[in-house]
């Protein structure tokens, strides 16, 4: 059988990734349909494959600047040519999904979230538009939603990585999703040393994760807060940072590890699509702090795994870290609830899905 894999764009290995990386596993042999690629930027399974790239390739510099082509997007996603494939698998939290499989073909969407841009981040995305563009960045938002609606008709079978993210598909879409839970490596991630009295974040920093919320809940507690993570608000967050306040950047994997092992808890301030970093805090034996309503709910069950609040508020946050500071956790069941999030599960759940969902008739 003749498999594509398509992906929004490659320009570093984070949690998108990881998950294109274990789908890539069942077909060694697909090429990978991106619009973009950073050189450098992949690693492990991902280099095996023939990378095809769309025409912002050139336009983005190699990868390196991208966020204003936006509405360039849907049109070069379709562009691809898939005519001689059998089963299309797409990696979609932008444009992915929105290819244009051939008529016989199977075409499966793991989607990690319906486009923020468009939905639930609008309102945050806009208020970073200058006042005198809003009004015509609206207006492409609004002409996204559109096509981001009549494109998921291009999908046969649709997978979320959490239930919170197969409400959004059904509320934005009308479509039912399977809920398949990303991998991540809890054969890596392992307890170790002792946990200290400091909170960590794991966050990109960039708005939604609200990583200011989380210096606020530190200044609250009058704790050290340390931060692993880059993006385009480092210097912003930096200006803004009370003293205790430590910034990390990125960090190599046993870093990672070491800093999760440490921290007194892991804190997540931001709705979450579902959360890879607090199944590795889980893995580590540190629990997590978070929000009832958000993709952290698949994982931390509230009591057991950390405390989940009703508000992202500093008050509640902050109150909820007091609690979980104050009490005792074992760190053998966070680790056997991390454990369900195993790499190895994954492939268990994806390789039924694919039974499921491609045709008999063809093999796998």
């Amino acid at each position: 059988m003749r498999v594509a894999l398509v992906h929004d764009w490659l320009t570093g290995m984070r949690g998108g990734e990881a998950v294109l990386a274990e789908i890539a596993t069942f077909f060694p042999q697909a090429p990978i349909y991106t619009l973009f690629v950073r050189p450098g930027a992949i690693e492990g399974e991902l280099t095996s494959h023939p990378i095809i790239t769309s025409y912002l390739q050139r336009l983005t510099l190699g990868g390196r600047f991208y966020r204003g082509l936006l509405r360039l997007m849907p049109a070069a996603v379709a562009e691809f040519k898939l005519d001689e494939y059998d089963l299309i698998v797409s990696s979609s939290h932008c444009v992915a999904k929105g290819v244009i499989p051939p008529p016989e073909a199977v075409h499966l969407c793991y989607c990690h979230t319906p486009m923020r841009y468009a939905w639930d981040q609008r309102e945050e995305y806009l208020r970073r538009v200058p006042f005198f563009a809003r009004s015509l960045v609206r207006t492409q938002l609004e002409r996204l939603r559109t096509w981001d609606v009549i494109s998921s008709a291009r999908v046969d079978h649709l997978v979320a990585n959490s239930q919170l993210v197969a409400r959004r598909i059904e509320r934005y879409w009308r479509r039912q999703a399977d809920v398949v839970p990303p991998p991540v490596d809890v054969e890596f991630f392992t307890p170790g040393g002792s946990r200290g009295g400091h909170l960590l974040m794991v966050a990109a920093l960039v708005p939604y994760k609200r990583v200011d919320v989380g210096m606020a809940v530190a200044a609250r507690l009058g704790l050290p807060l340390r931060i692993i993570g880059e993006g385009p608000l480092r210097r912003e967050l930096t200006w803004r940072a009370a003293r205790g306040v430590t910034f990390l950047d990125r960090v190599s994997r046993e870093r990672l590890r070491d800093e999760y092992r440490s921290a007194g808890l892991l804190l997540v301030p931001n709705v979450e699509d579902f959360g890879m970093a607090a199944v590795e805090a889980l893995a580590c034996g540190t629990p997590v702090v978070g929000l009832q309503h958000s993709g952290t709910a698949d994982v931390v069950v509230h009591g057991r795994h950390g405390e989940l609040t009703p508000d992202g508020s500093v008050e509640a946050l902050a109150a909820a870290c007091r609690r979980v500071l104050a009490s005792s956790w074992d760190a053998a069941t966070l680790r056997a609830r991390a454990e369900s999030f195993s790499r190895e599960r994954f492939r268990r759940r994806f390789r039924y899905l694919l039974e499921r969902v491609v045709p008999a008739r063809r093999t796998i």
